[in-house]
């Protein structure tokens, strides 16, 4: 029997770890709303023929955001066999909300109440059998974090899809809600059948007026006004608008039930806890530069002695393997030019940037932390106020967080906001935000021109970033995207000591993410690049690299990049390559320099930069356009080719601006 299984419910709501225990997967987890940005499919653990679907997070089936649209189109035209609600049992009313919307959709449903050893230890008694009658559903108490209910759950699941077992009366209503919700059914009774929706899901959206359903049910001219005149007569009996109305009338229902199944001894522990931490790390002044600090914090422990001396071991160990396969490969009389390949290409290429796997995995380690502890939200929170001066919706928040790990899902992140507007203004700013991809460049030169401040000049980096990012927010903002941006709703989830399972799969999906591009994209980048740097346009191996086809190639470039102080053809080169992959600018600079282990590179840098004109690269480095897999990832969000080169095209611009700036003053300060 194949059954597919839909998770629905809010966001933090605990959903993406229900659903890697339901499948054993390693997909995002994270305590941040907006972490599920498209669905994902997994098969149920020792249930074979069960499939389940986690669905982005939502708090309605509003049509307000596209993840609330993707989520009632799968669930309306898929027709899953059964949905399993996820409900906060810490924040129950608010979970509810959705829930009630659920069950107009005459979907078999499951509630699987998640966190209830949170409410345990916090003295909450919930009344499960109640609850369930209440609502006309089986409900399971589970505790998704440690595995505690699972079991039960996905049993109650499959039994209720074998079954089909719906609720047989939704009525939730009272009074002239319930007169016009019972009003408009007897009138779309057949289009709703003709469009396969369910009725009474069709008639209150039509009296909350939804377009979306409406387009479905295509109404009459003399059914809309019927249906008007049932409206506004509701809207003058209670002296509020439809949607307020049908507010109103679920949360009555809601707060009527949770009066009934829950019994409190007092306030939650961790809310009363977060209450108090919140008073400082939110605090209307201290909030911002707490948030810095913590940052200069990471950024000292990961760039200082720790990850230093990390990078450092690893680097002598691949060095050592290089050494290893050198004398190997001299013995077996191999080419010389397969053998050049190996050493100089690969080993030089690729052992650069894995070099510095010790740094990424402990600054991903530290935000991981952020992230599960509940702390990033915060920062959405207190960053909202500045963002909406900037002309953006608090909800970019989101994809500029992510944008601080890679460019590509940042991007893709952006469908979750409810405006094209807001979409456009934050794909054009998330390459802002220094990607995880830059770090190794960064790592490179700071060892080289900035030993004694590397924690500094990183946070630097990152600072001017953002600082760049506001900027150009307040330019876009008035003049191609005027306007102002849609409200922004988030709820604070309480902070949570960090559950290491979940922080080290966030940790190693970035790890992994890194070794990945490591072995496919910069392995192939460091072959193109030795070929190139190693030939001239006759195939001729060269002595020189300076007379290779690379050569003449960053030649061409080589004017563009002189008023920024690195007019040198193997600057412009790395720039080049790094659009395959920004760790191939190491890379390329390890083999243009012929860096004979990882511990030379820095002292070869010199060469080619001073400490203002590094500076510089750092700067152009942070801003110019990201790699072609961020540029595919915003020509497919924006829907035009044209508009992804428009994109980039202004970030490249805004890149050399910056770096123009930061060298030609630099040099009349210095």
């Amino acid at each position: 029997m194949n059954i597919n299984v839909a998770l629905v419910g809010n966001p933090n709501s605990g959903k993406t770890t229900l659903f890697n225990q339901l499948t054993g997967s390693s997909q995002k987890v994270g305590n941040l709303p907006g972490v599920t940005i498209e669905s994902k499919e997994g098969c149920v653990k020792g249930h074979k023929g069960v499939k389940v679907i986690d669905l982005p997070g939502i708090y309605s089936l509003a049509p307000y955001s596209t993840e609330e649209i993707v989520s009632r189109d799968y669930i309306i035209d898929q027709k899953p066999d059964v949905i399993i609600n996820i409900v906060d049992a810490t924040d129950i009313e608010r979970n509810l909300y959705l829930t009630l919307q659920l069950l107009e959709l005459e979907t078999p449903l499951v509630i699987a109440l998640n966190m209830m050893d949170e409410v345990r230890n916090n003295g909450v008694f919930i009344d499960i059998p109640r609850l369930s009658q209440a609502l006309g559903v089986p409900v399971v108490p589970i505790s998704a974090s440690k595995n505690e209910g699972i079991h039960d759950l996905i049993h109650s699941a499959i039994e209720t899809a074998g079954k089909r077992t719906v609720r047989q009366k939704i009525d939730f209503c009272t009074g002239p809600v319930h007169n016009a919700i019972h009003s408009v059914s007897h009138l779309i009774e057949e289009q709703a059948m003709e469009a396969k929706l369910p009725l009474r899901y069709a008639a209150t959206k039509t009296v909350e007026g939804d377009d979306l359903i409406l387009d479905r049910l295509n109404l009459h001219e003399p059914d809309i006004d019927i249906i008007q005149h049932i409206v506004d007569d509701m809207e003058f009996h209670l002296g509020t608008d439809r949607e307020a109305a049908m507010a109103d009338m679920r949360y009555c229902f809601i707060e009527d039930v949770c009066g009934r199944i829950i019994t409190k001894t007092g306030e939650s522990k961790e809310h009363l806890r977060s209450v108090k931490i919140d008073e400082i790390l939110t605090h209307k002044y201290l909030a911002l530069p707490i948030f810095l600090g913590i940052m200069l914090f990471i950024f000292w422990l990961t760039f200082g002695a720790l990850g230093t001396s990390l990078s450092d071991l690893l680097g002598a160990g691949i060095d050592r393997l290089s050494d290893i396969t050198d004398e190997a490969l001299s013995n077996t009389n191999i080419s010389p030019v397969l053998h050049s390949l190996i050493i100089d290409g690969v080993f030089v290429g690729v052992g650069s940037v894995m070099s510095f796997l010790p740094i990424i995995t402990i600054l991903f380690f530290l935000l991981s932390i952020m992230e599960d502890s509940g702390y990033i939200p915060r920062v959405a929170f207190f960053m909202d106020r500045l963002l909406r001066r900037l002309g953006l919706s608090g909800r970019s928040i989101v994809p500029l967080l992510l944008g601080f790990g890679c460019s590509v899902p940042a991007i893709m992140a952006t469908r979750t906001l409810p405006s094209k507007r807001d979409r456009y203004m934050t794909i054009l700013l998330v390459p802002f935000m220094s990607c995880s991809a830059k770090l190794p460049i960064y790592a490179m030169f700071t060892a080289a021109f900035f030993e004694g401040h590397k924690a500094l000049v990183m946070f630097s980096l990152y600072i001017t970033g953002v600082i760049v990012a506001i900027i150009c927010a307040l330019l876009l903002k008035s003049t191609i995207f005027s306007g102002k941006p849609v409200p922004f709703i988030m709820v604070l989830p309480n902070y949570r000591m960090p559950v290491m399972k979940s922080v080290w799969l966030r940790m190693w999906e970035n790890i992994a993410g890194f070794i990945r591009r490591a072995f496919t994209i910069i392995f192939f980048a460091t072959i193109v690049i030795w070929l190139l740097q190693s030939f001239d346009t006759g195939f001729n191996m060269v002595e020189s690299s300076d007379r290779s086809m690379l050569a003449s190639i960053g030649t061409l470039a080589v004017p563009v990049f002189a008023p920024l102080g690195f007019g040198d053809w193997r600057a412009a080169t790395a720039l080049i390559t790094g659009l395959s992959a920004k760790e191939a600018v190491v890379s390329t600079f390890a083999i243009l320099l012929n860096a004979p282990d990882s511990a030379s590179l820095p002292l070869l840098m010199a060469e080619v930069f001073t400490p203002l004109s590094a500076f510089a690269f750092l700067i152009f480095s942070l801003l110019y356009m990201p790699c072609v897999a961020a540029m595919a990832a915003a020509r497919r969000e924006m829907g035009s080719i044209l508009g992804a080169l428009a994109t980039v095209s202004f970030q490249t611009v805004v890149a050399w601006v910056a770096a123009f700036l930061v060298y030609n003053i630099g040099e009349l300060i210095l």
